[in-house]
């Protein structure tokens, strides 16, 4: 029989015992568990964050999986822990967002964590993660049903920070979800909201990998060849690659006084020392420069409101 899996996504950082209070109590439910470190770098009390951090992780993970997410400014107060069943797995947390990208994505159940019975008592009004969270999570991998937590609500939490509001005809403001260690700055435009910029970038992607292809081919036929320089010559734009962005649509997201109108389609195309925007790995357009930090660059942090606009 596997093993159950337990995920820890918190902004409790390395340096205090509270992560490891946290696996503790797990250990003590069900100790069979095998516990897994998301993130704990999370910037503190900041939930769009913690819960862009969850969304990029959890479908990387088995059915059954339970993660648990502690980022909670409003600990001690009316906001209520819920326990979310979405796409085969389990998420535990507070009633406050942290969860929302989870539960936007498809077909989900937002149970109310009501059961004391499964807390660790007594409830500290400072340390749900210890006493509420940890051991609900740990009783739910140990096999105890969801529906034994609580009952099911309908009036969580949904709150719109990962989407992008339109300001203007080609205009919206967004906001940073994240800054990764590398300083990319993580936007919330996510290019599948914009369906001529995703047309657009899908075609030249297309493009890209066909003039891969081709790269190749000729590669392989100079090799054969005795002449040298025979067959071949250089791919659009003399780099081995299409540029992304000159296509029909222009790009530029504004950072307070910052314009960023480059797009790449990674991070070497652009020289060192240049800011660019690129589509990351989750989706989401980031901000994002050569072997340096972007967000040092700019001098900007999570949280802050953004500008894209589209000509």
């Amino acid at each position: 029989m596997r093993r159950p899996i337990l995920t820890l996504t918190t902004d409790f950082g390395a340096s205090d015992h509270y992560a490891g209070a946290m696996k503790g109590v797990i250990l003590s439910i069900c100790p069979q568990a095998q516990i897994v470190d998301i993130c704990h770098d999370v910037t503190p009390f900041q939930i769009a964050e913690g819960a862009y951090v969850i969304a990029q992780a959890y479908d990387c993970f088995p059915m059954k999986t339970v993660h648990v997410v502690v980022v909670d400014p409003g600990v001690g107060t009316a906001r209520r822990p819920i326990l979310v069943e979405a796409a085969g797995q389990y998420f535990v947390g507070p009633d406050n967002g942290v969860l929302s990208m989870v539960y936007a994505r498809g077909k989900h159940k937002v149970r109310l964590i009501a059961n004391d019975r499964y807390f660790r008592q007594p409830v500290s009004a400072t340390f749900h993660g210890r006493d509420i969270f940890a051991p609900v999570a740990a009783h739910v991998a140990a096999g105890i049903p969801p529906s034994r937590m609580g009952k099911p609500i309908e009036d969580y939490l949904r709150p719109e920070f990962a989407k992008p509001v339109r300001s203007g005809e080609r205009t919206w403001s967004g906001s940073i979800l994240k800054i990764d260690r590398f300083g990319n700055v993580v936007t919330n435009f996510h290019v599948r909201d914009f369906p001529e910029l995703y047309r657009q970038l899908a075609g030249e992607s297309a493009v890209h990998k066909q003039s891969r292809a081709r790269h190749k081919q000729s590669r392989a036929r100079e090799q054969a060849d005795d002449s040298f320089g025979a067959v071949g010559g250089p791919l659009p734009d003399g780099r081995g690659s299409v540029a992304v962005g000159r296509g029909s649509i222009a790009v530029v997201v504004t950072v307070g006084r910052r314009k960023i109108a480059a797009l790449a389609q990674h991070y070497a195309e652009s020289r060192p020392g240049a800011l660019f925007l690129i589509v990351g790995s989750s989706g989401y357009l980031e901000i994002s420069v050569n072997q340096g930090s972007a967000a040092k660059q700019i001098g900007c942090k999570t949280s802050e409101p953004l500008k894209l606009t589209l000509g």
